[in-house]
């Protein structure tokens, strides 16, 4: 069976089509055409109609879509049909923010691991989880199923542990490292995140709406849509 790609661009909404239908769920709203969820998520209805055709439509002319339909199979594509056992390296600030976000788990993100390699923190537990020490983590790893692994660690570090990762059976990385990992001959996937990037698009967009103010709205919206 062939697999179909899918742009980026693609893949990048639907974790908001699966969150907009979920808040959709919460208020009892049981049909939606594609029009008024692109309301609701300002994306165009053709947008919308375009992304889904890539998986089989999911919705009938005149008839819009089931919401708690829709969502479900969006979540199968997803992968959220099934649990995902993750790890956490790195146990600072933001490791323990992560940690400590239990929203993760309503999705199948499931966390069984903490390590880091700072001795005070040994022993230390974070929501019922040990942090354990790094030289436990082959040990923790063969005993355990481990689908994730997220770094929240130093760049100068971020490269050699992935390695040591992979070679230990890790097929996913979530990656805070403040760097791009690149690891273009190991059977993984990575996820970079950079969490300054979306800070400097906000910084972007602040300034663009500063310079409206200054010239004046309503040239600036002609600007934009001659552009």
């Amino acid at each position: 069976m062939e697999v179909r790609r899918i742009s980026k661009a693609v893949i990048s909404r639907l974790p908001r089509y699966y969150r907009y239908l979920g808040e959709l769920m919460d208020a009892g709203v049981e049909r939606i055409s594609s029009g008024d969820l692109s309301k609701k998520m300002h994306v165009t209805a053709s947008q919308i109609r375009q992304d889904l055709n890539n998986f089989g439509g999911f919705g009938q002319q005149g008839y819009g879509y089931n919401v708690k339909y829709l969502r479900e199979e969006i979540g199968k594509i997803l992968g959220l049909s099934m649990n995902h056992n993750y790890i956490i390296i790195g146990v600072g600030n933001l490791g323990q923010a992560l940690a400590n976000y239990a929203s993760f788990e309503k999705n199948g993100f499931i966390l069984t691991g903490l390590f880091d390699v700072n001795p005070e923190l040994k022993g230390k537990y974070v929501r019922g989880i040990p942090i354990r020490m790094m030289d436990e983590l082959e040990e923790f790893l063969k005993e355990n199923t481990v689908d994730i692994a997220t770094l929240t660690i130093p760049k100068g570090q971020a490269a050699e542990v992935a390695e040591m990762l992979v070679d230990y059976g890790i097929k996913a990385i979530w990656n805070f490292a403040h760097t791009d990992l690149n690891l273009p001959n190991k059977d993984v996937v990575i996820e970079n995140v950079h969490l300054s990037d979306s800070l400097m698009q906000l910084s972007y967009n602040i300034c663009v709406k500063r310079q409206c103010r200054e010239i004046g709205n309503s040239r600036c919206t002609k600007t934009k849509k001659q552009k």
